[in-house]
């Protein structure tokens, strides 16, 4: 049986540092990053990918506000907003990864699936919000706001001499759909589902289900996916070829296997970012607690190269 591998895309596959965010330099951050899944396609894996959504969610939640401001436009919530994001995201992907695969003579379908992720509505993360979202307002926007939605949460980013809304980023539970994923995968379709960690769901009663204001790690969806589906191998894409103790320092040491021991104390001992590398040890550590067989950290220019990245492992 061909293995099947979940492929969770870093931020930089779609936007880099400095860039504006064009379609054009958008398509060919996408084209490069499907290059380097070629290999892996090349070695006959069955794939599904995942990627995140953060720049492009944010500007279409500026365009949302632009566009109530200007022509009176009803704002969308966040969860059709992360929607949107799904579908030009997956656009993207599809088409520049069957251009890929059309230089080299490969027939592979790809399909993208707009995701859905059970959250716990009585989750605390919903208590604490913490992920920044949307544009900067003012102060006085601020009250504004408040006086229509006083539960609503705001943070001043000092910097951007700004405040921006706060919202919870809850624990995922079930993928929507994961069977499908499974079984398209399995039979041979590319296959790219919970975009931006998928799109937060919960029941409001025992048979309605509604979106709700959050944000999933994509990361750890992306984990959850990997075990949900049985795959045998996750691949957590970023911007550095292994993952690295004391980061950009004189010390800095790379780590090229990692028992889920050793991660979960460099976690609790804050080893590492907790808007970088801590979420993506900590979703290749839940896949291999959950039973995969292989996670790695690494770049997608390594992707498919033996003894690659950062291999979490349940023991050495």
């Amino acid at each position: 049986m061909k293995k099947l591998a979940v492929v969770a895309l870093g931020g930089n596959a779609l936007l880099m540092a400095g860039q504006k965010g064009t379609i054009d330099e958008q398509e060919e951050n996408v084209y490069n990053t499907c290059k380097n899944i070629l290999e892996l396609i090349k070695q006959d894996y069955n794939l599904v990918i995942t990627h995140g959504n953060g720049p492009q969610v944010g500007n279409i939640l500026l365009q949302n506000n632009a566009g109530a401001s200007v022509y009176g436009i009803p704002e969308m919530p966040l969860d059709i907003c992360g929607a949107y994001s799904q579908g030009f995201i997956g656009y993207m992907i599809e088409q520049q990864l069957r251009n890929v695969l059309e230089e080299v003579k490969i027939d592979r379908d790809i399909i993208t699936l707009v995701t859905q992720v059970l959250v716990d509505k009585d989750d605390p993360a919903f208590k604490n919000p913490t992920k920044p979202i949307g544009p900067y307002y003012s102060i006085e926007q601020v009250e504004e706001f408040k006086k229509a939605n006083p539960n609503a949460v705001y943070k001043e980013d000092p910097k951007r001499g700004g405040w921006r809304k706060l919202v919870a980023s809850p624990k995922p539970f079930r993928i929507g759909n994961r069977k499908s994923i499974e079984t398209l995968a399995r039979n041979g379709q590319i296959v790219i589902a919970v975009g931006g960690g998928g799109i937060p769901v919960f029941y409001v009663s025992p048979n309605k289900l509604q979106g709700i204001d959050a944000v999933i790690d994509k990361d750890l969806a992306s984990s959850l996916l990997a075990h949900q589906i049985g795959a045998d191998e996750f691949y957590v894409l970023t911007d550095v070829p292994k993952v690295c103790l004391n980061f950009n320092t004189p010390q800095e040491r790379t780590l090229d296997k990692v028992t889920v021991a050793e991660a979960k104390q460099f976690l609790l001992d804050g080893e590492f970012g907790e808007g970088s590398m801590a979420p993506k040890v900590r979703a290749a550590r839940e896949f291999i607690k959950g039973g995969g067989k292989q996670a790695i950290i690494t770049t997608g220019s390594e992707l498919g190269k033996e003894n690659s990245g950062t291999r979490i492992v349940l023991n050495k």
